[in-house]
């Protein structure tokens, strides 16, 4: 399985005070420990960037992100994550700019989705988005 973290699963799995209750957080850290493909992208890297205090946090997330395989937006990307976000907004389905851009991502490059926001379970009723779930 080839999966896209969210900003919301490694925010947590990166946590000094980790919570490895959490389904999510323990699914990475398997997938993470048997070598499984596990992608990001410039959003969720910048998300955590953007949350953390101090350069030696900085730079233990550049460096480990570096290892990871990386997908990046095209104009295409961008025109489709708008329609994606305009489908469902017109059934009722709030999905903000960066969320419906990370779902477009996932169906592009084939991706399971890993997070703890709700928001892609909702888009994945609406559009073909895999979702992981336990």
């Amino acid at each position: 399985m080839n999966l896209l973290v969210d900003t919301s699963v490694w925010s947590l799995a990166l946590r000094r005070d980790s919570r490895p209750h959490i389904r999510q957080v323990a699914f990475l850290r398997d997938s993470l420990e048997r070598g499984g493909a596990i992608f990001t992208t410039g959003l969720v890297l910048q998300e955590l960037l953007q949350r953390i205090a101090g350069p030696r946090a900085r730079r233990q997330i550049v460096e480990r992100f570096r290892l990871l395989p990386f997908v990046a937006p095209d104009r295409d990307d961008h025109i489709e994550a708008a329609e994606l976000r305009n489908v469902c907004r017109r059934k009722g389905v709030q999905v903000g700019t960066i969320d419906a851009l990370l779902a477009r991502l996932c169906i592009r490059y084939d991706l399971v989705m890993l997070s703890t926001d709700a928001d892609f379970s909702r888009i994945a009723k609406l559009r073909p988005l895999s979702v992981w779930s336990p």
